[in-house]
């Protein structure tokens, strides 16, 4: 049967073809529901009509639920003002029919699921056609619903409202006298929870499309009201209610934090009570801190509001240490084989290491470190291994936003992490290693002109933690970030030991042992530069033995370390010093780039970026190589983008992909994944051939004509990428 004849049954006067049809659309085949699409499309472009009223009619009289909810997302997408937007080719009665339905079903629908859907269906035409008069019964009828004494149809009416409030909130605005009566009404009086949180919904939202200060504070009445709602769902123990409600008032401490100034103290301390009650769901408690910390943040739009509130900053300070303490000594975190294993961290522990760090940032080491102080004295005193892990975490947490202050109490800090350096748990001094690195990154150059003499003994001994390879590991990480911030001068007097430590580590057997070994050789090399050379002899073979031996599969990571580690090395020590091991290096390289590799294989972008570095090392010496590297770079950069394009609607979520290189964003009513790992590689390629350009000048002339030809290519689809970002 051809399309058309296709089209005449599905469209007939048996409803059961077009029935199939949007099951069909639901189908988990991908054969049975792209023929339906096409359908579908069909129907849209040849007969949009009767398209929209057979789905109107199936939100009427289908009995099965599933059905009708798809009538009503695809009428809702049909509607939306978009490239779908069929309304202005449809006819005037279809017009009519089509509201009068939709008004009618929000009225007779009982499914709570099924209704929501109907409210954004109603939301979304009214946000195309009423601007222009073109529904003037809708407003009449939501009043009329709200001012019902039917629950179900109340939430309706809240939950239209508060869309058109994000949609055409100025067509909402002349009525902002009856909204605030029948907001206030509902959220001082009604006892239904689904009603008060649907009218919260609305009033948020109301109060954000409001351009005028006075006209916000005409609703500062109702704040009492509208906290009303969360402390009465928690006393009712309706936590899924408070985690609603908590999200919304989220929201609106973040775009309009002001209105809650006259209140402040009110509404923090409240939240701050809700943080501290370990009775509650832990989701509950951490949406409480969020509203605190998202107020906190809100400086630019609120300045100055939390930090008049030092009594609440102590407090919210105490709260997330305490957070920190919900950490278990887990077997799994002493045998791990990779520094990112997180065996015992909770939650908990997990939002307490963020919302410092957020916290500080936003309100600076004046406000911060006094309280932080304070609390670091008691926690460290304590003879729990849990409290002296969390001040020191903590502490790492709080570096860069309060870096300007500590820096002018430098031995205070310094001293306090470096003490824990000895204590008897592992964990304990794993976070004082961890606090060194980070003060390293936040603190310096300052931490490293004048308290190298102490930190670098510190780490180095470290190292010499056999019993604790996740110490040793994390020492050599700390090496790298005090390297990074350090000049040659103050680093060569210890380049003795710390060299003769790192390759001890090298032939540890214990690969996140190495792993951090070679990534500390490289940043110490690098920051040394030719004063490596004195090392480089008894360096360089142990890096070509694990370049060349590490095959397996389980050693890709320390294979592409080791090549990262061997460039970098031969940059800081110079050609003459690297040339008859890079010609062995480039032999091993060039054997590896003709292998075939996994695509998940990191070889492939370290060897990318080797190449580069091995490039500027040898400079015009490098042309007989480009032969080699030139070709599978051109490929990188020709990557075509993964992106992968679903309805925001659909049940075939990208987020739930076990791929951790998939990243999504919601656009409009579409959900887009973007592979992240193929565009990492795409940029690393497009940024080697700028360098080998750079370079190697003339010598690079016969790869023009390739480069230029693919560049327009490159460009609109990494604009594109950039646009989605």
């Amino acid at each position: 049967m051809d399309q058309q004849s296709q089209l005449a049954v599905i469209l007939g006067s048996d409803p059961v073809p077009f029935e199939t049809l949007i099951s069909h659309l639901m189908s988990s085949s991908n054969e049975q529901r792209s023929h339906a699409e096409a359908l579908f499309n069909v129907c849209k472009q040849s007969e949009p009509d009767a398209l929209c009223l057979r789905l109107a009619h199936l939100l009427q009289v289908c009995a099965q639920p599933d059905t009708r909810a798809m009538a009503a997302i695809l009428l809702r997408k049909l509607l939306t003002r978009d490239d779908s937007y069929i309304w202005p080719r449809l006819n005037v009665s279809t017009h009519s029919s089509i509201k009068s339905v939709l008004l009618n079903q929000i009225q007779v629908e009982t499914a709570q699921s099924l209704s929501k859907k109907l409210c954004d269906t109603v939301s979304e035409l009214a946000s195309s056609i009423l601007p222009e008069n073109g529904w003037p019964e809708l407003l009449p009828f939501m009043f009329q619903c709200v001012s019902s004494d039917s629950p179900r149809l109340q939430e309706s009416a809240f939950l239209i409202f508060a869309q058109l409030s994000q949609y055409i909130g100025d067509v909402l605005t002349p009525f902002i006298k009856d909204l605030h009566t029948v907001f206030l009404k509902c959220l001082s009086e009604n006892s239904n929870a689904d009603v008060k949180i649907a009218a919260l919904n609305a009033v948020i939202n109301f109060i954000q499309c409001l351009t005028s200060s006075s006209d916000r504070d005409r609703f500062q009445d109702l704040l009492p009201a509208m906290m009303k709602t969360l402390t009465e769902a928690l006393n009712n123990g309706n936590e899924a209610t408070a985690q609603e409600a908590l999200e919304l008032l989220i929201e609106l401490a973040e775009t309009e934090p002001r209105f809650l100034r006259r209140q402040i103290v009110d509404v923090v301390g409240s939240m701050l009570q809700i943080a501290e009650a370990e009775s509650l769901e832990e989701g509950t408690r951490h949406l409480a801190i969020e509203f605190v910390v998202t107020l906190a943040e809100a400086r630019e739009r609120a300045p100055g509001m939390m930090r008049k509130l030092p009594q609440f900053i102590s407090r919210l300070f105490a709260i997330l240490m305490r957070l920190l303490l919900d950490i278990e000594d887990d077997a799994a975190w002493h045998t791990a084989e990779v520094e990112d294993e997180d065996a015992g961290e909770t939650s908990n522990y997990a939002v307490g290491q963020e919302c410092l760090d957020r916290l500080a940032i936003s309100l600076g080491g004046n406000t911060i470190v006094p309280v932080a102080s304070e609390q670091f004295s008691t926690y460290l005193a304590a003879p729990e291994w849990q409290k002296h892990h969390a001040a020191l975490i903590a502490l790492a947490q709080i570096a860069e936003g309060c870096s300007k202050v500590m820096v002018k109490n430098l031995e205070q800090v310094v001293s306090m992490v470096l003490n824990s350096f000895n204590h008897s748990h592992p964990r304990v001094r794993w976070a004082a290693i961890n606090a060194i690195g980070q003060l390293s990154t936040d603190l310096g150059p300052d931490l490293q002109n004048q308290y190298h003499q102490r930190v670098l003994p510190a780490l180095a001994a470290a190292m010499d933690d056999f019993q604790n390879p996740r110490v040793q590991a994390h020492a050599a990480s700390a090496v790298l970030n005090f390297s990074e911030n350090c000049t040659p001068e103050i680093l060569t007097p210890y380049l003795d030991g710390i060299v003769s430590k790192l390759l001890v580590l090298l032939q540890n057997g214990k690969q996140m042992v190495q792993e951090g070994a070679l990534t500390a050789l490289a940043s110490v090399a690098d920051s040394s530069q030719e004063h490596f050379q004195k090392y480089y002899d008894a360096v360089m073979p142990y890096l070509k033995a694990l370049l060349v031996n590490a095959t397996d599969k389980s050693n890709r990571m320390l294979r592409a370390k080791s090549m990262e580690c061997i460039s970098i090395v031969g940059m800081a020590v110079g050609k003459e010093k690297f040339r008859d091991d890079a010609k062995q290096v480039m032999e091993v390289l060039m054997s590896l780039q003709v292998s075939q590799m996994e695509t998940d294989d990191p070889t492939t972008s370290y060897m990318l970026q080797a190449w580069a570095r091995l490039c500027k090392c040898l400079g015009q010496d490098f042309l007989p190589y480009m032969s080699v590297v030139m070709p599978p770079l051109l490929q990188s950069a020709q990557l075509k983008p993964d992106v992968t394009i679903t309805s925001a609607d659909s049940d075939n979520d990208i987020e739930d992909s076990d791929d951790e290189s998939m990243e999504t964003i919601t656009l409009g009513d579409k959900r887009i994944g973007i592979k992240t790992s193929v565009l990492e590689e795409k940029a690393t390629a497009c940024n080697m051939l700028c360098c080998y350009a750079d370079e190697l000048k003339e010598g690079f002339f016969p790869w023009i004509d390739q480069v230029c030809f693919n560049s327009m290519y490159w460009v609109i689809s990494l604009d594109f990428l950039a646009m989605l970002y």
